[in-house]
């Protein structure tokens, strides 16, 4: 298995008392897979991105990217957040060379950056500065300067969340097109169930308090997905209703909960 995630849990503390986040979590992923973490806010579906970056532990579990332990950030998981956090003061070519400096030459740089640029279809933008960009297309920027890097798998925190429902979709459609070429391993979050369904080989539903795995589906579809709209909606409705009962559950926990206390 190329990523796995096995037992994984955290809980964080607040007003002086633990309250998990993540329960018992067990992931596998196949190399090039698309796989979406979908869930209501609060299921830990970040906090579970952030633990495969490295950027935060778990309390327990262990976690595995082609047979190596995760337990700190390294180059081959790429990062795509929410905002694209670009450097003002670089153009656009420059931001997505900066990370590439110390790993290959100049020229070897100025290629890389020039094909990704292609790959995001913003090639006639590489002497821009991010000011002069839509959010959308700064958004482009961020996947290009990721994939550059060449990571092993790609991980994307809600990376369309803040942007208008035209520009979402058509980025949608960018991410689908980038990854039937390069085929590349990625691990998206998304409070979007079209989005997910949209665009991946398996969603991962999530339901909260705590955040655990209620269902992987996976979506036999082809691709291109647009094609697929009655097939979609099936998969939508369905991983609707899974959500709106977890909800439901969780609801009347708390109302129990209130009643004996």
């Amino acid at each position: 298995m190329f990523l796995s995630i096995e037992n994984v849990e955290k809980s964080f503390g607040k007003d002086g008392r633990r309250e998990q986040v993540l329960r018992d979590i067990n992931l596998q992923m196949e190399e090039g897979e698309f796989v979406s973490l979908l869930g209501p806010s609060g299921c830990g579906k970040s906090t579970l991105l952030s633990i495969v970056a490295g950027l935060a532990r778990p309390d327990s579990g262990r976690l595995q990217l082609g047979g190596q332990t995760i337990d700190r950030p390294g180059k081959e998981r790429g990062m795509v957040f929410q905002e694209a956090a670009l450097f003002p003061w670089l153009n656009v070519e420059e931001n997505v060379r900066f990370p590439l400096k110390g790993a290959m030459s100049k020229e070897q740089m100025q290629e890389t950056a020039r094909r990704h640029l292609r790959l995001v279809q913003l090639s006639q933008y590489g002497n821009h500065h991010p000011h002069e960009l839509s959010g959308g297309m700064q958004q482009r920027v961020s996947i290009a300067r990721a994939l550059a890097m060449d990571p092993a798998v790609l991980l994307m925190d809600e990376p369309f969340g803040a942007l208008d429902e035209q520009t979402r979709m058509r980025l949608q459609d960018v991410l689908e097109e980038i990854w039937i070429e390069t085929k590349k391993t990625i691990l998206f979050v998304t409070h979007s169930i079209q989005e997910a369904v949209r665009l991946s080989d398996r969603v991962v539903v999530m339901g909260t308090h705590p955040g655990r795995i209620i269902e992987e589906i996976p979506v036999a579809l082809g691709r291109p997905r647009a094609q697929h709209g009655k097939e979609m909606a099936e998969y939508e409705a369905h991983i609707l209703r899974l959500l709106k009962t977890d909800r439901d559950n969780v609801e009347e926990e708390e109302q129990r909960h209130a009643v004996v206390h």
